[in-house]
C-alpha cells in the first residue's frame, strides 16, 4: 500500500490507543531529515580544515561501500569516530548543536514534525533510534522534544574522546536489538508500536512493532515493503534551490521592493511616514505575496483591532516575519530590530517608515535605552511588533522569551497581543532565503491585559504568555 499523503498516517495514529505503552519509534538519517547528518559534520569539519586528505579519501571510499556496495555501516563509523580522537567532549557537543542549526535544521521534513506531534498528542512514549553518534543526533532530538534516544555511543576518557565506538554501532539488527531491550525496560507493547525508517538495513527494526512503517524508503526497503504489505509514505522535501524557487523569491523581493520604494517616495513627498507606512505594509507586502504565490490564513483575524495600541509579539521563524506582521497591522505601527539591520539594503527603507528602533542585543543597557522610544510611540498612539524570542528561530521549536516586549507593555499600559506564525519557516527557512508557494498560517489570540503587571510578577508573565504560544501551535485553531 502506498500513501502519498502524511495525512493518513497521522489520522491512524489519531486512532490508536493512546498511553505510554505505546512506542512511536523514529530512524534520523533520511527518515527525519532528507539526506545524512555524518555528511553535514564532515562537510563543516572540511571547512574547518580538521581533516586531512587522507582522511578525506578514505571517508569518501567507505561511503561508497556502504551506499553502492552495501557493506555494513561499521567501517565507515569506525572512520568517523576515529578522526575525533583526543577532540574535547564539550568541543564536540558544541559542534554537534552549531551543524544541527546551521545545516541540518534546514534538511528536516516539515512533516515529521507533524507526525511526531500526532504521536505526542496520543501520549506515546516517542524514540530516536538511530546508527548516528550521540553527537550527531543529541541536538535535533532536543528540537524534536524528544527525550529517549537509541544511539551508537563513542567512548570518552577524562573528559575527551579515544576514537572508539562504545558498544554495538545500532545498525540493522543491533538497532533491532536495542528497540527490543528498549520496550522491554520501559513496559512499551511492541505489538501495538508504531516504528518508521527510510533503508534496507531498517527492516529488522521495522519488524519489531506491529506497525512497521517505511517513511521515504530505499529501493531495499521498497521490495520488502511490497511483500509483506507495509504502508509506504514519502514525506514532502523541504525547500531546495530550484529555478522555479529561485525565480519566485527574485519576483517576491522585487514586488516588496517596489511596494517600499512607493512608501518611501510618498513619505519623502508628503513629509508623512505614517501615510507612507500603511501604503507599504499593504501594498508591499499583498504584492510580495502574490507573486510568491503565498496566500494568508488568519484564524483570530478581529483580535488585530480588538485594542490598540498593542504591543503585538511574534515566534520569529523567518525572513518572511516581516512582511506578515505589515500586512497584519497595516497602520500605527513601529517595530523592534536588532541594530544590524540598521544598514540593511532591504530592511532599512522599511525601517525608517516605521521608525524602528534598533537595539544592541550584545548591550542590554544600551537595548533598554533603545527601547524608550518604543514606549512612547505606544503611549502616542502605535502598536509595536516585537518578537520575544530575539531572533529568528533554526527550526519551528519555540525559542526562549525575552523581557523586553513585556516591560514595553509594561511601562506603556497597554495590552500585549500574542500573533502565532505556524509555517513562515516551511515556506522560507532560516538558512534557505527561497520561497515556495502555499498558505501560511497565523493565528491571532486575544488580547492580554498587562494591568496586573509588576517586576515582581513579569516572569510569571512572560511565562504565561509563552504557554499560549506553544499551546496554539500544539493545537491549532480550526478558524
Amino acid at each position: 500500500m502506498h500513501i502519498d499523503d502524511i495525512t493518513a498516517l497521522i489520522a491512524e495514529v489519531d486512532d490508536s490507543p493512546a498511553g505510554p505503552h505505546i512506542g512511536a519509534f523514529f530512524d534520523f538519517d533520511g527518515t527525519l531529515i532528507d539526506g545524512y547528518s555524518a555528511v553535514a559534520f564532515f562537510k563543516d569539519r572540511l571547512r574547518r580544515r580538521e581533516v586531512n586528505a587522507r582522511q578525506l579519501l578514505d571517508a569518501v571510499v567507505q561511503t561508497v561501500n556502504v551506499e553502492a556496495r552495501g557493506q555494513d555501516v561499521d567501517r565507515l563509523m569506525n572512520l568517523g569516530v576515529g578522526s575525533l580522537a583526543g577532540q574535547d567532549e564539550q568541543a564536540v557537543l558544541a559542534m554537534g548543536e552549531r551543524v544541527f542549526k546551521s545545516a541540518i535544521a534546514s534538511t528536516v521534513f516539515p512533516e515529521a514534525r507533524a507526525l511526531i506531534a500526532a504521536h505526542r498528542r496520543r501520549g506515546h512514549t516517542i524514540v530516536m533510534a538511530s546508527s548516528a553518534t550521540s553527537f550527531q543526533v543529541a541536538s535535533a532530538a532536543e528540537d524534536f522534544g524528544i527525550d529517549n534516544v537509541l544511539c551508537t555511543q563513542v567512548e570518552v576518557v577524562d573528559g575527551a574522546l579515544t576514537g572508539r565506538v562504545l558498544g554495538p554501532i545500532l545498525w540493522g539488527v543491533n538497532k533491532a536489538a536495542a528497540v527490543e531491550g528498549f520496550a522491554e525496560k520501559n513496559d512499551v507493547d511492541l505489538s501495538q508500536s508504531f516504528a518508521y525508517g527510510n533503508g534496507g538495513e531498517d527492516v529488522y527494526y521495522l519488524a519489531t512493532v506491529g506497525h512497521p512503517r517505511p517513511l521515504n524508503p530505499d529501493g531495499d526497503l521498497i521490495k520488502t515493503a511490497q511483500e509483506r504489505n507495509w504502508p509506504i509514505a514519502r514525506l514532502q522535501r523541504p525547500v531546495r534551490p530550484t529555478p522555479t524557487s529561485v525565480l519566485r523569491t527574485t519576483a517576491a523581493l522585487a514586488a516588496a521592493g517596489t511596494g517600499v520604494a512607493v512608501g518611501v517616495g510618498m513619505g519623502l513627498l508628503n513629509r508623512n511616514r505614517r501615510t507612507a507606512l500603511e501604503l507599504t505594509a499593504s501594498i508591499g507586502s499583498e504584492l510580495a505575496f502574490a507573486a510568491a504565490g503565498i496566500t494568508l490564513d488568519v484564524a483570530g483575524q478581529d483580535n488585530l483591532w480588538r485594542q490598540r495600541p498593542a504591543v503585538f509579539v511574534f515566534n520569529h521563524q523567518s525572513q518572511l516575519d516581516v512582511l506578515i506582521m505589515g500586512a497584519l497591522l497595516r497602520q500605527d505601527f513601529t517595530g523592534v530590530a536588532k541594530k544590524e539591520l540598521r544598514t540593511d539594503p532591504l530592511f532599512a527603507p522599511l525601517g525608517w517608515l516605521a521608525d524602528v528602533a534598533y537595539v544592541d542585543r550584545a548591550n542590554t543597557d544600551k537595548a533598554k535605552k533603545a527601547l524608550a522610544p518604543a514606549v512612547a510611540a505606544l503611549k502616542q498612539g502605535r502598536s509595536l511588533a516585537m518578537a520575544p524570542e530575539g531572533t529568528r528561530s533554526a527550526t519551528p521549536r519555540l525559542g526562549a522569551f525575552k523581557k523586553g516586549a513585556f516591560h514595553v507593555a509594561m511601562q506603556a499600559d497597554v495590552p500585549m497581543v500574542p500573533v502565532v506564525i505556524r509555517n513562515a519557516g516551511e515556506l522560507m527557512p532560516a538558512h534557505v532565503p527561497l520561497l515556495e508557494s502555499g498558505t501560511l498560517q497565523v493565528a491571532v489570540l486575544p488580547p492580554v491585559s498587562t494591568k496586573k503587571w509588576t517586576q515582581a510578577n513579569l516572569t510569571k508573565q512572560v511565562d504565561k504568555v509563552r504557554a499560549m504560544f506553544l499551546s496554539t501551535l500544539e493545537d491549532w485553531p480550526n478558524e
